[in-house]
């Protein structure tokens, strides 16, 4: 890379190798002047922040890589001694984005005074990833528990629900309370088992074109009608959003699941959710095979609640894991499940006053492009 230092800024000149490895660069890279200011990024960088190049040069990198606690002391002191700076998991946010958990790496730019490179490596998509296998692995250890004792259980807990109904005929009084205590206790174990069982049976997600802002509708409107009624619905969409891979009804299931929770953690008087969807072309899921997988498309659910319980906040997908009194803790993992299933992501940041959960799916496959055969024969 060489620099043109003329004029009153800083002129970048690459040549052609050095353009393509920049360009190539898997994770947000950025180069700083010397008053932090913005002097490049590539295009991962640009995805990160959801920020154009154009907009971002010139511009100070700590406004818009937002990192607690904040590094900038650190970074004037790896500029001044000459030396690289290494922070691992850290929390990096950018203005409207929930934080990840990133290793953040400084080291100066060769030959060119006071330039600093800056990388950031999200962390948090291996750790979600291996979240997701566990509670999928978790879940089908329930699920097989499940289909092995639902049976067993739910025979004697109907002759139970209706020996009592049949005593209650009788009854009347602090009796008659013990005998319904009995039946809406049957019942809420049969429910609770079908729900796992539910869990267990959904099938693999029917692969096709999906308008995710269709199924954001329908979700919302749903919601509206029930569970929802006391909640405000903010929509902020990117109209120019392409079409998502996946199953249509599958993804509905989890958007409704996603409100429900967070108009059940609402104040009774009601509060504000917010559906925001946008694109961001450099965000990749990396498998512990090596292989990426391209997850552009991102939905984020927002509410104003009081947040997810600290002690529950890292395992929230877990099943039977829930920060509600008699919650089944069903809802979140089957949501980890179905968005698993899609190949997707699912993360939450949560802390009193706004929790976000984000989904990161993926859009519709390109068919591959046929390779022409060089000198084949024409066929007349």
């Amino acid at each position: 890379m060489t620099q043109d230092m003329t004029g009153s800024g800083t002129a970048q000149n690459w040549n052609g190798a050095d353009s393509a490895l920049w360009a190539s660069l898997p994770v947000p890279a950025f180069v700083i002047d010397p008053e932090a200011r913005i002097e490049d990024v590539n295009s991962a960088g640009e995805g990160f922040l959801n920020t154009s190049r154009k907009a971002l040069l010139g511009k100070a990198i700590w406004q818009h890589v937002i990192i607690a606690p904040a590094i900038d002391e650190a970074v004037a002191r790896a500029r001044d001694n000459g030396t690289p700076l290494f922070v691992n998991d850290i929390d990096v946010g950018a203005p409207g984005r929930a934080p990840l958990q990133c290793n953040v790496q400084v080291a100066r730019v060769q030959g060119v005074e006071g330039r600093m490179l800056i990388l950031l490596s999200p962390r948090e998509l291996a750790g979600r990833l291996t979240q997701n296998h566990s509670a999928k692995s978790a879940a089908q250890s329930a699920i097989g528990m499940a289909e092995m004792l639902a049976h067993e259980i739910k025979n004697p807990l109907a002759g139970i629900t209706g020996a009592a109904q049949l005593l209650s005929m009788g009854l009347s009084g602090d009796d008659l309370e013990l005998t319904d205590l009995i039946v809406s206790e049957s019942r809420r174990i049969v429910k609770l088992l079908e729900q796992v069982e539910q869990f267990g049976n959904l099938s693999t997600p029917a692969f096709q074109e999906v308008n995710i802002h269709d199924v954001l509708d329908r979700a919302r409107r749903s919601a509206l009608l029930g569970f929802g009624a006391h909640m405000t619905i903010i929509e902020d969409y990117d109209p120019s959003l392409p079409m998502a891979w996946g199953d249509g009804d599958q993804l509905l299931q989890v958007v409704l699941n996603l409100l429900k929770n967070a108009a059940e953690a609402a104040d009774p008087g009601g509060g504000t959710i917010r559906i925001r969807t946008f694109y961001e072309h450099s965000f990749r899921l990396r498998r512990s095979d090596g292989s990426g997988k391209l997850l552009p498309l991102q939905i984020e659910i927002s509410d104003d609640g009081p947040g997810l319980p600290e002690a529950i906040r890292d395992d929230i997908f877990d099943p039977f894991v829930s920060g509600r009194e008699n919650g089944t803790g069903l809802g979140l993992a089957l949501v980890s499940k179905i968005i698993a299933d899609h190949q997707g992501w699912i993360s939450v940041n949560s802390e009193p006053g706004q929790t976000v959960f984000r989904l990161s799916l993926s859009r519709v496959p390109t068919a591959p492009r046929p390779v022409p055969i060089p000198n084949a024969p024409r066929q007349e």
